[in-house]
This record gives C-alpha cells, structure tokens and sequence, in this order.
C-alpha cells in the first residue's frame, strides 16, 4: 500500500500468498542499509522448497497476467460498487482490495452474504465490508457477487 501513499519504507514484511499455502516469508530491506555478513539470521532461512514454492508463484503471476487481471477486474469492481445506490457511505481501495463502507453496521448483511449466498467477504470495523478475493477472480465472478451484493444492500 505503500506505493499509493508516497511512503518510502524503510522495511516491508512478506508472506502468506508468496508460497501459495508453503509457509514462506521475506522481508524486503531499503538499499540505504547496507548488509554485512552475519546481520540477518532466520531459524528456516534457505529453505529450498519454500523458495521452489516462492518462484513458481511468481512464475504464474506473470504467465498469467495476474496483476493487470487484478487491476483490471478491481477497477470494475471499484466503479460498479461506487455506481450502487443504497447505504453504501464510501467505496475505496486498490485493485482488489476494495473497502465498502456502509451507512450501518455491516454484521447482518455479511452473515446474509455468506450463509445465503455463499460469497465470504471479510470485515474491518463496524460498518466496513472488506473485499480481498484472489487475483484470478475473473469479471463474471465480480458481476455475480455485484447482483447478490446490491440486492442485500436494497434490503437494508
């Protein structure tokens, strides 16, 4: 998120979605610290088969043009979600990571989404319903979950 927000970190943590479900992480060091022999240490450090797993992912994400579907696929989402009328207050986000902030407390609208629709979104706060699918989630997914979303949004 760092890129959006004209910030120059001076480290960032990795991990989760690098090894596709292999546990593996990383952390990415600004150049300004200049590494030296013995200065960073992990107990699993090398792990062969976790950088195996780390390569294949990006291997795919680039076959697959897995940014740009993202990009591409969260754009509609974002400009389909703003377009809704309703108690959405706020529609905000990146890519497909996408936040919709609603004009009540989204408790009841999420256990509707999940136990009746079967579409599982993730929650930030009281009134926040969190969008975080995954980056092959194709544009007739997004039109899916945009039609049970706006008409549990109607239902409010």
């Amino acid at each position: 998120a760092h890129q959006f927000a004209e910030i120059q970190p001076d480290l960032i943590t990795v991990a989760k979605g690098m090894g596709n479900g292999f546990p593996i992480g990383g952390v990415l060091i600004h150049p300004k610290f200049e590494a030296w022999h013995g200065m960073l240490g992990t107990t699993f450090g090398g792990n062969h088969l976790a950088c195996a797993a780390g390569l294949s992912v990006l291997e795919v994400i680039e076959s697959e043009h897995l940014i740009e579907n993202a990009q591409k696929t969260g754009d509609f989402l974002l400009q389909s979600l703003k377009q809704m009328s309703g108690a959405i207050r706020e529609v905000r986000g990146h890519g497909l990571m996408i936040g919709v902030e609603l004009e009540k407390p989204c408790a009841d609208l999420r256990k509707a989404l999940l136990f009746e629709e079967r579409i599982f979104t993730g929650v930030s706060g009281k009134n926040t319903i969190r969008l975080l699918p995954p980056l092959t989630l194709k544009t007739s997914h997004a039109e899916y979950f945009l039609e049970k979303f706006e008409r549990r949004i109607r239902q409010l």
